[in-house]
C-alpha cells in the first residue's frame, strides 16, 4: 500500500498536467487569432475577390458591383437634393372648391386670376412663343418601348398641348392628361425633377384645366407601387409655363360634351372634347388633297372663278342675291362653277378643275346646307363614257386610301346599317325603262316629255302611285320626284342612273342613239347623289333652245330653272370642242366615308338658327378693361 506522501504527489503531478494542457490551449488560441489579425493586414486574395477602393475590403465581383451601383444611385439623388427647390409656404386658406362653382362664378372667378397674372406678370398668362422641338404624335411610337421605372435623361423634348384633367397628391407632385393634334399624353411633374428657377408652386398652383401649356422635360415610364401596374409613358416636366389660360370650365370627362346643338354652335369646344370631331375633319382634309393629287397627276390644272356674278347658272337652284353699292347692281353669289369652267375650255385650258364654296338659297336638312362645297372638272375632247371610268377610279383610290378598305359601313338617322362595296365596276340603271317598270305603264318617246299631253300623263302616274310632288308641277319636277322614289332609293352600293330626259339637262348634250335623252349619268351611294355628269353640250344653238326652256319654267313659277346667260352663250360661239364634265358633292362624300348622316357632323361651322340667350358675361368687362383708343385702321 502507497504511502499518504506518495499519494499527495501523484495528485500534485495531475494538477500541474491539467494547468499545463490549460496553458497549451489557450497560447494555441491566441496564436490562431494573431494569424487571423496578420491576414487581414496582409491578404492572400482567390481570384474571385476583387478590392473594394472605397472600404479597402476584398470582396466578390457581384458584391463589388451592387455596391457600386447603390453609390451611383445615392450621387444621382444627392445631385437632385442639391437642386431641389425649398418645400412651398403654407397654403392659403382655401377658396370655393372650383368643382361646385356654376359656369358663370367660374368664369369672374378665373378672369380675375388672368387679369392679375397680366398686371403683375408673375407668370406672363399670354407669352409671345414657345419653342416646341417634339411632336407628341410619335411619342408612343418613339417611347412606347420604355419599360416601368425606366426614363431617357439624355433626351430633353419640349412639348405644348391642352390640360383636359390635373390629379395632384400632395404639394410637389401634379399629374396632368393632355393632348394635342390628336395625341394624348400625361405629363408628371415633380418638385425633385424641376430645373426652372421658378418655384414648383410658382409654375402649377394657377393652372387650370383647358389651359395650354408649355413643357420641358425627358421621356419616361411611371414607376406605380402596384405590381400588376405597367406605368403610365409620361413626359417627366423639368419645366412648365403657362401659355393661353382658359377662362370657362370645361366639360368633365365623366359627361362630355354630346348636345348636337351647342357642338355646332361651339365648333371650338367640340374639338377640345371629342376626339371624334376632330378626326372627322382630318378625313376631310384627306379626301380634298386626294382629289387634287388625282387631278393634278392626271394633267389638269386647278382654276379659280368668281364668287359674285351677275348670272348664277350651272345648276338647278335658286341664288342668293346681295348688292354692288359702287356699281349699283344686284349680284348673286354662284350656285355651280360650271358655265365660267367651261369658257376657260372654250380658252384652250382643256383640262381645268375647281374645289370650292357654292351657295344655295335652299331648305336646311341632313344633307343640305345653304353653303358647301363641290368640286367640278372639264376634260376635252372626253364623253360621258370616259367621266364614268374616272369616277370609278377616282372614288375607288379615295375610299381605299381614307378608310383602308373598299368596305364600309353607313349607318342612318334610324340606325338601319348599310354595308356598301366601293369597288368596280359600279352598277348603272337605265332611267326611263326602270321609271316604266315601276310604273308599270309605258312612258311617252323621249323627244315628247317636254309637252303637255306628257305634262298630263306624269300627274296621273303620281296619282296612281300615291306621289305627292311640290309645286310647280313641271315635267322635270314631277320625272324627278318618281325617280328619287322609285330608283334612287334602291342605290346603296355605288351606281349610275343613265338615261335622263334632255328637259331635266339642259346643259348635257343629246344622246347620240335615243332621242329626246341626253347624255348624263348621276352616281349615288346610300341612296343619295354624290356626282353629276354630262357629255357636255357643244352646241350653241341647242344651248340657246335649252336656256328658253328653263326660261319657260322660271316663268311658271319655277325659281330653281336656270337663267339665259349671254356670256356664256357668246364665249360657246367661239366652239367649245368635245368635253366631259363631272361635279361632286365634297361634303356627301365625307359623310359616307367617316359615317356621319348629317351634313352638319361635316362642316366646320354649319349654317344654324339664332337661338334666344340671355346675355353672356364678357371677360373685359368681369375685369374691367377699357377698350383702347384708335384714331383709324389701314386698310389691307
Amino acid at each position: 500500500m502507497a504511502s499518504t506522501q506518495d499519494v499527495a504527489e501523484k495528485v500534485k503531478d495531475s494538477v500541474q498536467q491539467v494547468a499545463d494542457k490549460v496553458q497549451e490551449l489557450t497560447t494555441s488560441d491566441n496564436t490562431a487569432a494573431s494569424a487571423s489579425t496578420s491576414e487581414n493586414a496582409a491578404p492572400t486574395t482567390t481570384a474571385a475577390q476583387l478590392l473594394d477602393e472605397v472600404t479597402g475590403e476584398y470582396v466578390s465581383k457581384s458584391e463589388l458591383k451592387k455596391r457600386q451601383k447603390q453609390r451611383e444611385k445615392d450621387k444621382q439623388k444627392a445631385e437632385r437634393e442639391a437642386t431641389r427647390q425649398p418645400p412651398p409656404a403654407p397654403k392659403r386658406k382655401a377658396g370655393p372648391v372650383e368643382e361646385d362653382l356654376n359656369p358663370n362664378q367660374y368664369f369672374e372667378i378665373r378672369s380675375r386670376a388672368v387679369k392679375r397674372m397680366k398686371d403683375e406678370k408673375n407668370p406672363n398668362p399670354f407669352p409671345h412663343k414657345f419653342s416646341v422641338t417634339y411632336d407628341l404624335v410619335n411619342f408612343e411610337r418613339e417611347y412606347g418601348h420604355l419599360k416601368k421605372g425606366e426614363h431617357d435623361r439624355e433626351r430633353t423634348v419640349s412639348v405644348a398641348a391642352r390640360i383636359y384633367n390635373i390629379r395632384t397628391a400632395g404639394d410637389n407632385l401634379r399629374f396632368y392628361e393632355v393632348a394635342v393634334n390628336g395625341a394624348e399624353i400625361q405629363i408628371m411633374a415633380t418638385n425633385l425633377e424641376n430645373k426652372s428657377e421658378k418655384p414648383f408652386i410658382e409654375q402649377h398652383d394657377h393652372l387650370r384645366r383647358g389651359d395650354w401649356i408649355g413643357v420641358t422635360g425627358f421621356p419616361g415610364r411611371t414607376s406605380p407601387k402596384r405590381e400588376d401596374n405597367p406605368g403610365e409613358l409620361s413626359v417627366f416636366a423639368q419645366e412648365t409655363i403657362l401659355l393661353a389660360p382658359c377662362l370657362h370650365q370645361i366639360p368633365s370627362e365623366h359627361y362630355g360634351f354630346k348636345d348636337q346643338e351647342e357642338r355646332y354652335r361651339n365648333r371650338h369646344l367640340d374639338l377640345i372634347m371629342n376626339k371624334r370631331t376632330r378626326d372627322t375633319f382630318i378625313a376631310r382634309s384627306k379626301i380634298t388633297r386626294f382629289i387634287r393629287n388625282y387631278f393634278d397627276n392626271a394633267g389638269f390644272f386647278e382654276v379659280e372663278t368668281p364668287v359674285l356674278l351677275k348670272n348664277a347658272g350651272g345648276a338647278t337652284a335658286k341664288p342668293f342675291t346681295t348688292h354692288h353699292n359702287d356699281l349699283n347692281i344686284t349680284l348673286a353669289l354662284r350656285i355651280a362653277t360650271e358655265l365660267p369652267l367651261k369658257q376657260l375650255v372654250v380658252g384652250g385650258l382643256t383640262k381645268v378643275y375647281e374645289m370650292g364654296r357654292v351657295f344655295r338659297n335652299e331648305g336646311i336638312d341632313l344633307t343640305h346646307n345653304p353653303e358647301f362645297t363641290t368640286c367640278e372638272y372639264y376634260e376635252a375632247f372626253a364623253d360621258v363614257y370616259d367621266v364614268m371610268e374616272r369616277t370609278e377610279e377616282l372614288v375607288e383610290g379615295m375610299v381605299n386610301m381614307v378608310c383602308g378598305s373598299l368596305q364600309t359601313k353607313f349607318v342612318t338617322q334610324q340606325g338601319e346599317t348599310y354595308d356598301v362595296d366601293w369597288s368596280r365596276p359600279w352598277k348603272r340603271i337605265d332611267m326611263m325603262p326602270a321609271l316604266e317598270e315601276a310604273c308599270g305603264e309605258k312612258f311617252p318617246p323621249g323627244d315628247q316629255l317636254h309637252t303637255q299631253e306628257t305634262n298630263d300623263f306624269l300627274k296621273r302616274m303620281l296619282k296612281k302611285t300615291g306621289l305627292e310632288c311640290t309645286p310647280p308641277l313641271t315635267n322635270t319636277r314631277m320625272i324627278d320626284k318618281m325617280v328619287g322614289e322609285f330608283i334612287e332609293e334602291k342605290c346603296v352600293n355605288p351606281t349610275f342612273i343613265t338615261g335622263h330626259p334632255q328637259v331635266m339637262s339642259p346643259l348635257a348634250k343629246y344622246h347620240r342613239e335615243q332621242p329626246g335623252l341626253c347624255e348624263r349619268f348621276e352616281a349615288f351611294v346610300c341612296k343619295k347623289e354624290i356626282v353629276n355628269a354630262y357629255t357636255e353640250l357643244n352646241d350653241p344653238f341647242d344651248q340657246r333652245l335649252r336656256f328658253e326652256e328653263q326660261a319657260r319654267q322660271k316663268a311658271q313659277g319655277d325659281d330653281e330653272a336656270q337663267v339665259l346667260d349671254e356670256a356664256f352663250l357668246t364665249a360657246m360661239e367661239y366652239g367649245l370642242p368635245p368635253t366631259g364634265g363631272w361635279g361632286m358633292g365634297i361634303d356627301r362624300m365625307v359623310m359616307f366615308l367617316t359615317n356621319n348622316y348629317s351634313i352638319k357632323e361635316v362642316l366646320t361651322f354649319p349654317m344654324m338658327k339664332d337661338e334666344q340667350v340671355a346675355p353672356k358675361l364678357k371677360a373685359a368687362e368681369v375685369v374691367g378693361v377699357e377698350p383702347v383708343m384708335e384714331e383709324g385702321t389701314t386698310h389691307k
